[in-house]
């Protein structure tokens, strides 16, 4: 299957029952709708045709809301579809999901480790659920913990594992027994990129040794890539599906990389691409900013001028991903609604007088953040070794490493939210040790995890933390309608958080941490979670606060986004051990066109040996 043939294909129910007899899990015309509690119907999953095959890895890939979890969900018989078929190894899921459960092993995006059991503790408690038996356990256990590199840790306690290490354990829970079937609902969610690895290292010699089988949902386009069959989805439907080389091959002739001048920071030159409607995408990546045109073939005029190398590139499974996406439309505004789109010749993006405008000397600035040889101890535990560094007005500064590294650790001594052992540290021009409340005032914390209350409205929360920096009467308003406008959110005012999609969620978690316009701004891993669309939207909404004045920190595991950092550091075990521009650090590395993932591999593997 290729080209157009490719989007919204019509597979009948007489075909999806013809196939051999290598399938695993056959879904066809598969149909689920929900109902509220005022009746209001919503369409989860509409008329899907899904077949997952035996000793395969298939991918089920798409951006929020379009039905990965619920396909997972009714096929672990967790919930009943509305119509169509659902057959799991010869049996119907709705009529035996007792039986089917018992083939398979599901790790959802939250998995139930119990943390104040150890490793140890919890395999045992798991294999007692799936009824284990016990002669079998030691053999097997031994080589689950073996394979997940757990194997010396046996009695530490759940609670005290890294999140790389905790998603290994989790993963090693699911497999106590040996599944026809083992279904993964995003598992590399906020880990960080030598995990992710060393997780798909391990389920490529579970394929190879035991014939596994798997099912993944991934936001990592790599990840997908890695799989023999990808599923793209989209509102409930099915938009393309074939080997992830043949989806690739979708956006050929569209995709083009662009090398700026030293004066165009690369984060600007995509925002202003991603503006202009002759580009489908746009994103940072080796150094470039690669982009996608809507016609094969496409030219952006207005690059000439600024003395940018355009050359065109091969296409890849997330070109293909986004492009699809474009023709498909985004209820939520991220990309326009199907259909053609009138090039816009008046669109001039950045033009050569704008360029002087940008600053790429941010460090000679003044300091926003000043850290000198901080420490910080939990008992005998040092969590971080003398770290020195400053932040810029107006600088987008990464914390990047492992899990376990410190940097969440530094991240909370920077918003005060920990003290530190020794050195010293100022926010803002604030001492932290002595003033940790004044310096709140002046900034911003979007946390990892969704934060705000579930049962307040949009327009509540919002009310809420406003008044909680001290805004009231019409300047609160005010800035409220500023802010809901600004995120696209007036539309859901009315709307309870816990009923937001995650996209929506972020959108609001970031409106609340820039209520009371704080002149910093903390993000902690904001993108976790969350598709590449949303995280196109995002970045440009970054990029136009730092272009104001507005310093960001930010923490993330998608290494990609390092690109879009003035400067970062790459911290691990405690210590810091790279600190620059994502240039500079390329050169020290003799990499100048490597993938950021593998620098990041590269340095913490050096520094470890």
């Amino acid at each position: 299957m290729s080209g157009e043939q490719s989007v919204m294909p019509k597979i009948s129910v007489a075909a999806t029952e013809a196939m051999d007899d290598t399938a695993l899990v056959r879904a066809a015309n598969l149909y689920k709708v929900f109902t509220d509690k005022a009746g209001t119907e919503t369409i989860a999953l509409d008329h899907l045709n899904i077949t997952v095959r035996k000793g395969k890895m298939t991918a089920l890939i798409g951006p929020d809301g379009a039905g990965k979890t619920t396909f997972m969900r009714l096929l672990c018989g967790l919930m009943t579809p509305t119509g169509g078929d659902l057959v799991a190894f010869g049996l119907s899921v709705p009529d035996h999901p007792q039986e089917v459960q018992e083939q398979l092993g599901y790790m959802p995006q939250k998995f139930g480790l119990y943390e104040d059991l150890s490793v140890k503790e919890n395999m045992e408690l798991y294999a007692d659920l799936h009824g284990v038996p016990g002669k079998t356990r030691p053999g097997r256990f031994h080589r689950l913990l073996v394979m997940m590199g757990l194997d010396q840790f046996t009695e530490r306690l759940a609670g005290n594992l890294s999140g790389g290490m905790k998603q290994k354990l989790g993963l090693a829970c699911t497999l106590v027994r040996s599944p026809k079937l083992l279904i993964l609902d995003e598992p590399n969610v906020g880990v960080d990129p030598l995990s992710r690895r060393e997780l798909w290292g391990i389920l490529e010699q579970l394929i190879a040794d035991e014939s596994l089988s798997v099912l993944v949902s991934t936001a990592y386009m790599d990840e997908a890539a890695r799989c023999d069959y990808v599923y793209m989805m989209h509102g409930g439907h099915i938009l393309a599906m074939d080997h992830p080389n043949v989806l690739g091959k979708m956006a050929a002739g569209r995709c083009f990389e662009a090398t700026p001048p030293a004066t165009i920071p690369l984060r600007m030159l995509q925002s202003r691409l991603l503006d202009d409607p002759r580009v489908i995408d746009a994103v940072p990546s080796h150094g470039v900013v690669r982009f996608i045109t809507r016609e094969a073939g496409g030219v952006v005029p207005w690059l000439a001028p600024l003395n940018t190398d355009v050359k065109p590139v091969d296409s890849s499974l997330e070109d293909a991903f986004m492009m699809i996406l474009y023709k498909a439309g985004q209820p939520d505004g991220n990309t326009p609604q199907t259909g053609e789109v009138e090039d816009d010749s008046s669109y001039t993006g950045i033009t050569p007088s704008e360029v002087k405008t940008f600053k790429t000397d941010l460090e000679t600035g003044p300091i926003d953040i000043a850290v000198d040889h901080v420490v910080k101890k939990f008992g005998d535990f040092v969590a971080v070794n003398r770290t020195t560094f400053n932040v810029h007005q107006g600088e987008v500064f990464g914390l990047l490493g492992p899990n376990g590294a410190g940097k969440t650790t530094t991240f909370k001594m920077l918003c005060g939210l920990l003290p530190i052992t020794d050195g010293s540290l100022s926010v803002a021009g604030v001492d932290l040790r002595t003033a940790r409340t004044e310096a709140r005032a002046n900034i911003g914390y979007v946390a990892q995890k969704f934060s705000l209350y579930g049962t307040f409205t949009v327009y509540e929360n919002l009310r809420f933390f406003g008044g909680a920096y001290g805004l009231f009467g019409d300047k609160l308003k005010n800035r409220i309608e500023e802010l809901l406008a600004e995120f696209h959110l007036t539309e859901k005012r009315n709307v309870a958080a816990d009923e937001l999609s995650m996209g929506y969620k972020q959108r609001l978690s970031m409106a609340a941490g820039l209520i009371h316009k704080p002149q910093i701004l903390f993000l902690d891993e904001p993108t976790s979670g969350i598709d590449p669309l949303a995280r196109r939207a995002f970045w440009q909404r970054i990029t136009s606060l730092a272009l104001e004045g507005t310093t960001i920190i930010v923490t993330t595991h998608f290494m990609e986004e390092a690109e879009y950092c003035d400067r970062f550091i790459i911290q691990d075990r405690g210590n810091l051990l790279v600190l620059g521009k994502p240039d500079e650090i390329r050169q020290q590395m003799h990499a100048d066109r490597a993938d950021m993932n593998e620098i990041f591999i590269r340095i913490v593997e050096e520094a470890r040996r």
